[in-house]
């Protein structure tokens, strides 16, 4: 997968005969009998995504259809219209469901098919997490915030977190259709009417392709519903993937079902955080959008692709996406707004990983092997955070969980329980990134401060008492 912003690509790999193989299936990318069942994204006509059909040979027809049978060809014509009809929002998201559940249908690399999850996963899932609640409950002051728990299989991840990768992905869309249409002159625009309405139903249609096929792919990944850090799921459902956990486990060494609890203890501590600290979800998500205000595009290459556009190669404007068009700009605005993004993801992250550790340590005998598992897949950018680079430019990876751990862990020991969890209480009281650099500085001047600032509040509550009494006497 493509770690670039607006990479819109995750290409399947070729067939090593190249077009001598597409020869000898007649059937080829149009899957006319078995394969997806003559669904026109199954062949991608439109050469999207850099999915076979995509520009190549020397005629443009035989190119986007040239390995439809007839039944194909007439349903991609027919998705042709449904493209350029489309007047929604900045991305086709019923297009992005689509191909995302199909994605999913394929299954995954290692040929892994996608099932619904029987009662007995059900059951073993619901019993591990209110087991990691109960051992929660002796590491952290907040209560469980799971009132929930759900087996998914990966189609039903697709549905569940759907609207939340749209409330990350709109705010990116939308400047990109803006910017489509503002490439033109002005004096043009009245007169462009239709042909910046045509550019803005393709570009929702492009970001729903692309988002299908990224989020299909990473529901083939996820263990749970908060793998990139942030809430995807609905509020108060503590969500586990048995199909993915056991993928995952497979070459760990560790019984399923220890691996099965230590996912369970981190998604149900993920669900407290986010359930019973109310700013935290708004938090993160402005700070992913006000990132995306940064965003600019580069209009130059983007004219360009305008100026070339040929109506039978929508494409063209999707390789023009490829190539850098995307950028965060380089003003102490947005790299604050990275800064605080980074710095959010790593707390929340650290705090999950410590009260984790600490309800896991004497309980679990694997549990510092699956701790470091967890680390490195989450801090060194795992398939998570490819893919949400994919989509709008951003990786959401807590760079420093490793420092972040240590300055929970330090709390506690300096604190307590109650005094750790209590800086969740509002954003302004978290440690900073400089923080970060210095726990030890951080927990020492927050003792002082907050004793300092109970001596205030005492000595003015006491004088407002005497002014009350005085006033009474009167």
């Amino acid at each position: 997968m493509s770690d670039t912003p607006f990479g819109f690509g995750l290409p399947p790999e070729e067939p090593e005969n190249g077009d001598e193989g597409k020869k000898k299936d007649p059937a080829g990318g149009g899957q006319g009998s078995g394969g997806q069942g003559g669904n026109p994204f199954g062949a991608n006509p439109f050469g999207f995504g850099g999915l076979p059909g995509g520009p190549g040979g020397d005629n443009p027809f035989a190119a986007m259809f040239g390995s439809l049978n007839p039944n194909d060809l007439g349903a991609a014509f027919q998705q042709l219209g449904q493209m350029l009809s489309y007047e929604g929002g900045p991305v086709n998201w019923d297009m992005a469901k689509q191909i995302a559940r199909q994605v999913v249908a394929q299954g995954t690399s290692d040929g892994t098919k996608d099932a619904s999850v029987g009662p007995a996963e059900k059951s073993s899932v619901e019993e591990a997490v209110r087991l990691a609640d109960l051992w929660l409950d002796g590491v952290t002051s907040l209560p469980s915030g799971a009132s929930t728990a759900v087996a998914w299989s990966r189609a039903e991840w697709v549905e569940a977190t759907l609207p939340a990768w749209q409330q990350l992905v709109d705010p990116v869309a939308e400047r990109v259709g803006a910017a489509m249409g503002d490439v033109l002159p002005e004096e043009m625009q009245a007169m462009a009417g239709p042909l910046i309405g045509m550019m803005r139903s393709m570009g929702g249609a492009m970001f729903g392709q692309q988002i299908g096929q990224a989020v299909g792919a990473l529901a083939g990944e996820v263990v749970g519903s908060t793998d990139v850090g942030l809430p995807l799921g609905p509020a108060g459902k503590a969500a586990l993937l048995p199909l993915n956990i056991e993928a995952l486990g497979k070459d760990l060494g560790v019984p399923k079902d220890e691996v099965r609890l230590y996912l369970a203890l981190r998604e149900a501590a993920h669900q407290r955080l986010f359930a019973h600290v109310p700013w935290l979800r708004a938090h993160l998500f402005g700070a992913v959008e006000g990132y995306a205000r940064g965003i600019k595009v580069d209009t130059s290459k983007l004219e360009d692709a305008v100026g070339q556009l040929d109506p039978t190669h929508p494409e063209q404007l999707q390789e023009a996406l490829q190539q850098g068009m995307f950028q965060p700009e380089d003003t102490p605005e947005q790299k604050a707004a990275l800064a605080r993004l980074e710095t959010a993801l790593a707390l929340v992250e650290g705090w999950v990983d410590a009260v984790v550790h600490e309800a896991a340590k004497s309980r679990l005998t694997s549990a510092d092997a699956l701790r470091e598992t967890l680390r490195r897949r989450r801090a060194s950018g795992g398939p998570a955070e490819q893919t949400f680079a994919t989509l709008i430019g951003l990786e959401l990876r807590p760079r420093r969980l490793r420092d972040a751990s240590r300055l929970w862990a330090s709390l506690t020991d300096a604190r307590g329980v109650d005094g750790r969890d209590g800086l969740w209480e509002h954003p302004d009281m978290l440690p900073t990134a400089s923080d970060l650099d210095d726990p030890d500085g951080f927990v020492h001047r927050e003792q002082l401060d907050f004793s300092e600032l109970d001596k205030m509040l005492g000595e003015a509550a006491d004088r407002r008492d005497g002014d009350d009494e005085g006033d009474d006497d009167k």
